[in-house]
């Protein structure tokens, strides 16, 4: 009897041992992977941002409602002031998803495809990736000779092989080569923070051949520059959307370069790509999960 109960006690005794491995292991594989039931952190930029106008109208987040536009973006969305401000949170939360420029992604995160196609550069060029938006510069009234030479700096050959250097698509056709003026003086420029990376590159080769001229930068959004552009506080508003109707009567408009828009998701998140119907469903708070954004 005794040694039954010996038994039955040391039989116990393994199977708790057991379970408590088991736990583990499953707790384990559960911190450590990919939880598709958890939910989607909607991570976007603020409402000045260009890359968020342009990426809200396309993928129809923002909608016309009569006379009026509503975005419609999902009520506890995180929303971040500027480029690199999206990509740390979505590197940092396997569950986030955001969206950058094109040309601003890195290894620090990874870009879904969309409807089948993907974020590059040949995509955006033959239609094939369909998230894309100009990158404008845009000026008041007649410019002064020393806003017009840095312009076509910005357009001519120096200036675009260093527009596709930085991955965005050149626009310009019948490019010149450029050459030092020699002129004199300061350029204000604001805006978008998605433009300014690229801006900075063609201000530093600018000066180079043009040493006695001096920039005034604001990264503040697309809209806060071409704000500035209309009421003349700047010389160059830097923008990542269309101008609106508004605006458009406003200014002059000279198109820099195209950008895709790379829908950014972290790296353990298994999924890689998405359709345009689920990008907007998650963005507008229908879908909420990833095991509902893999059902679609």
């Amino acid at each position: 009897m005794k040694k039954a109960k010996k038994i039955i006690m040391m039989m116990s005794l393994v199977l708790v041992v057991a379970s408590v491995f088991v736990g583990c292991s499953k707790s384990n594989t559960q911190e450590s992977g990919f939880d598709s039931d958890r939910d989607i952190t909607v991570i976007a930029r603020d409402s000045a941002s260009g890359t968020r106008g342009a990426f809200h109208e396309l993928m129809k987040i923002k909608v016309k409602e009569g006379e009026k536009e509503v975005d419609n973006l999902v009520v506890g969305a995180l929303e971040f002031d500027g480029t690199d401000k999206v990509v740390t949170a979505v590197e940092g939360d396997k569950y986030g998803i955001g969206y950058i420029s094109l040309g601003s992604v890195s290894d620090r995160v990874k870009a879904a495809s969309v409807d089948g196609a993907e974020a590059t550069i040949e995509n955006v060029k033959s239609g094939k990736y369909k998230i894309a938006r100009p990158f404008l510069l845009v000026t008041k009234g007649t410019e002064n000779e020393l806003v017009k030479d840095f312009l076509n700096f910005a357009s001519s050959k120096q200036g675009q092989e260093i527009v596709e250097s930085k991955h965005y698509i050149s626009t310009v056709e019948n490019q010149t080569e450029y050459n030092a003026s020699g002129l004199t003086g300061t350029i204000k420029i604001a805006g978008s923070t998605s433009v300014t990376p690229i801006i900075e590159l063609l201000q530093e080769a600018y000066q180079e051949l043009n040493p006695d001229v001096k920039f005034e930068m604001q990264s503040n959004g697309s809209s806060q520059g071409i704000k500035a552009a209309i009421d003349g506080t700047y010389d160059i508003g830097m923008s990542s959307r269309e101008l609106n109707e508004t605006e458009k009567p406003e200014l002059n408009e000279h198109v820099l370069a195209i950008d895709g828009i790379a829908v950014i998701l972290n790296k353990e998140n298994p999924a890689n790509d998405l359709s345009s119907e689920t990008i907007t469903k998650i963005f507008t708070g229908e879908i909420t999960k990833w095991s509902e954004a893999a059902e679609k």
